[in-house]
C-alpha cells in the first residue's frame, strides 16, 4: 500500500496537538501537488510519497527558521539540495519538522509518540516523532552528535546516517 498525502493529513490531525512534531504543515499545497502528480502519472522512486523535512533545510517559498527566533520569518528563495532531490524523485514535502534551536541548542516541545511524558531525543526529534506517529513514512534529519540516531532509537524508528562523501 502506497503512503498517501490524505493519510498523512489525517494522522497529523490526530497526533500533532500532543506530539508537536511539525513547525509547519502544508496540507492544501500537498493535496494540490498530489492531485496534479496523480493526474499526469508523473513518477519517480518516491512518487507522491509524503515527506517531512527538518526545519534547518531550506524549502523555497516556505519558512526555514532553524528552531530559532534569529531566523523567524526567513523565507529562502531556493531549496536545499536534499529537498531539491526529494522533489525530483517525486516526493511531496508536507511540512517542516521541529528541530532543537540551530540543530544543537534548547530542545523543542516535541514529545515521544509512544509515551508523551518522554522526550523524542536530539535535534531531529520532530522528524523521528513524525515517522513514529505515522504522519509520514519518511522524514529528513541531520546529525552531528547523534541527532538522527538518538531520536530514531527513542521513537522506535530507523535512523540512517550515511558516511560523508559518495
Amino acid at each position: 500500500m502506497r503512503p498517501s498525502v490524505e493519510e498523512s493529513i489525517r494522522r497529523y490531525g490526530e497526533t500533532e496537538a500532543e506530539i508537536h512534531a511539525f513547525t509547519r504543515f502544508d496540507a492544501e499545497p500537498a493535496l494540490l501537488l498530489d492531485a496534479a502528480l496523480g493526474a499526469t502519472g508523473a513518477g519517480g522512486p518516491l512518487a507522491r510519497v509524503p515527506v517531512g523535512v527538518k526545519d534547518i533545510f531550506d524549502t523555497a517559498g516556505g519558512p526555514t527558521e532553524r528552531g530559532s527566533e534569529l531566523y523567524a520569518g526567513r523565507i529562502p528563495e531556493r531549496d536545499a539540495a536534499v529537498v531539491r532531490n526529494l522533489r525530483a524523485a517525486g516526493a511531496i514535502i508536507v511540512g517542516k519538522t521541529v528541530t532543537a534551536e540551530l540543530a544543537m541548542m534548547h530542545p523543542g516541545a516535541t514529545r515521544n509518540p509512544w509515551d508523551r511524558s518522554r522526550t523524542s531525543g536530539g535535534s531531529s526529534m520532530g522528524s523521528a516523532a513524525a515517522v513514529a506517529a505515522g504522519v509520514v513514512p519518511l522524514a529528513v534529519g541531520s546529525q552531528t552528535n547523534g541527532s538522527v540516531i538518538r531520536p530514531a532509537a527513542y521513537c522506535g524508528v530507523v535512523g540512517f546516517k550515511p558516511t560523508f562523501g559518495r
